[in-house]
C-alpha cells in the first residue's frame, strides 16, 4: 500500500467514524409510505431477506416513501442512503431528498452522481444535504425518480448525519 492509498483509507474510514444513522426504514411492509398506488413488498427480492418495496412504472414517476420530523439536525451532512435494484429501466433511477425549511420552503437533493439504468443487482445510492449553522429543516421527505419506465425496487433506506468537510 502506497502512502496515497493509505491516506485515502484512512479518510475513508474517518467518514465512517464521523457519521451516525439517525432514521432507517428496513421496508418490510407499506405502513408510512407516502405513495400507496402501484407499488408492493416483494418478500422475494430483498437486500436484506425481510422484503422491499417493488415499484413499476410505465411513464416517468416520483415515489413518495417517507416523510421524516422531529430531525434537530445542523451544521452537518444529511445523506439519504438506500439500496435499490432495477430490472430493465428505460431511462434513470435515482434519489431525492426535500428539505423543508420553516419561513423559506423545500429545498432539494438529486442523486445524479449515481443512477441506475437497465437491469443492476442491488447498489447503495446516496445523495447529500449539506446544512449550515441555524439551517434546520422541520421535516425532510425523501423519494425514488423513476424517471423512464421499467422496474425497481428499494430497501434498507436511511438518513445519515455526517460532519461537514473542512
Amino acid at each position: 500500500m502506497n502512502g496515497h492509498q493509505a491516506t485515502k483509507l484512512s479518510v475513508n474510514y474517518a467518514h465512517i467514524l464521523n457519521s451516525l444513522c439517525i432514521k432507517s426504514f428496513p421496508i418490510d411492509k407499506l405502513e408510512g409510505i407516502i405513495t400507496q398506488s402501484g407499488v408492493e413488498i416483494d418478500k422475494a427480492v430483498s437486500s436484506d431477506g425481510k422484503g422491499s418495496l417493488r415499484i413499476t412504472v410505465s411513464e416517468p414517476t416520483v415515489v413518495g416513501l417517507y416523510e421524516v420530523r422531529d430531525l434537530n439536525i445542523e451544521n452537518a451532512r444529511l445523506i439519504y442512503q438506500a439500496k435499490v435494484r432495477t430490472e430493465g429501466v428505460e431511462g434513470q433511477v435515482y434519489l431525492e431528498m426535500w428539505c423543508h425549511f420553516p419561513g423559506k420552503g423545500e429545498f432539494f437533493s438529486r442523486g445524479l452522481q449515481n443512477v441506475l439504468s437497465g437491469t443492476n443487482n442491488w447498489a447503495t445510492l446516496e445523495t447529500p444535504f449539506f446544512l449550515k449553522k441555524g439551517e434546520k429543516p422541520d421535516y425532510v421527505k425523501l423519494n425514488l425518480v423513476i424517471n423512464g419506465k421499467g422496474t425497481a425496487w428499494i430497501d434498507d433506506i436511511r438518513l445519515i448525519k455526517g460532519q461537514l468537510m473542512p
